[in-house]
Order: C-alpha cells, then structure tokens, then sequence
C-alpha cells in the first residue's frame, strides 16, 4: 500500500508539473480558439485518453523497452512529428482557412486528434518514464499496481488543467470569432510549432 506521506509528495509535484503549460495545453487552446468550447472540451478529454495509453503502457513495463529502444522511441517520435505536420499543412492550405471561417469538424474527430497528439508524444512518454518510478517502492505492493494509482491520479489532475484551458480559450475563440482566418493560421502555428518541439526532444 502506498504510504501517505510518498502519495502527498507525489501529488504536490504533479500539481506543480501539471500547472506548467505544455503541449498538450497549446493544443487544447488552438482547439478551443478555432472551434469552439465544445471541440476544446473533447479535445481534452481525447488528450486524457492517450494518458491512459501511457499509463497501461508505464504498467506493463513498456515505456522503458520504447524509452531504452532506438529504433521503436525513433518510430513513435516522427510518427508523432509527420502527425503533427499534417495538422498543420491542413489548417494552412484548407478552402476554409483561406475563405475566412473554417468549418467545424465532427467532434469524434477531434477527439480521436487529441488522442493521437498525446500517444504520439515522446515527452508523455519520458515523462511517465522519468516520473512514475521515483515514487515506486517495491515494498509497497505491486509495482504496477502503483503505476497505474499513480498514473491515474496525474490523468486527473491533468483533465482539470485540460478544461480550465479548454473553457478559457473558448470563450477567447468566440469574442475573437471575427478574426477567424487568424485564428485558423494560428493553430497552424501551434501544430507546427509542437512537431518542431517533438522533432528536438530526445531520449536523454
């Protein structure tokens, strides 16, 4: 069982480290801005859905084979990078984004965006990697067990930063509903912005 006193420590610093903003919060905030409320509130919770890919990942041990792995860290990073691009090139060159006011995508879709962008990012994985085991002792129980304790609570604590994002950005997105077009290049921006931050983020 977990001790009070190591579940307090790791809550404080998850605390800390979520109220950081980060990737995941820019593209929350370019969801929120362009699309609405509703699409910031689904792209978080997409968000929060890749976490638990981590989690189960961290759990059963994969995250350290990916992490201490050239070749399969190598793959998950420029497929996240390619992903990230494309987000990009389409929020630049979309008939919409050219006209003024783009249109909305189905919701399911900008869920299943925001899952990719986290499972795809190698700094959730290094972070779960770098995280997660400082916290864990053997004598407590289950080490996966403790992970995934862990992981859920930091899944959470993120989700809360994630809406509170999400909520600001669409009530910025719809005061500013006249720029648009700005807008729409904008997100490009971050799109771009956050593959050039996974294409630089290494291993060590």
């Amino acid at each position: 069982m977990i001790s009070p006193a190591t579940f307090t420590l790791f809550l404080t610093t998850s605390v800390v480290l979520v109220l950081i903003p980060g990737p995941n919060h820019l593209y929350i905030t370019a969801r929120g801005l362009t699309q609405g409320r509703s699409a910031g509130l689904v792209s978080a919770l997409g968000i929060e859905l890749g976490t638990l890919v981590h989690i189960a990942a961290a759990a059963a041990g994969l995250s350290f084979v990916i992490a201490r792995s050239a070749t399969l860290y190598s793959v998950i990073k420029w497929a996240g990078v390619a992903y990230l691009v494309y987000l990009a090139f389409r929020a630049f060159t979309s008939k919409q984004a050219q006209a003024g006011r783009p249109q909305p995508q189905p919701l399911r879709k900008v869920f299943l965006e925001g899952v990719l962008v986290n499972v795809f990012n190698p700094k959730t994985l290094l972070f779960f990697l770098a995280l997660l085991p400082q916290f864990v002792h053997p004598e407590s129980g289950s080490p996966a067990l403790q992970v995934v304790v862990f992981g859920l609570t930091l899944m959470l604590l993120g989700l809360v930063s994630d809406v509170a994002y999400a909520l600001t950005a669409g009530a910025l997105g719809r005061r500013l509903d006249r720029a648009a077009r700005s807008l729409r290049y904008v997100s490009g921006v971050v799109y771009l912005g956050l593959g050039v931050l996974t294409a630089f983020t290494g291993r060590e």
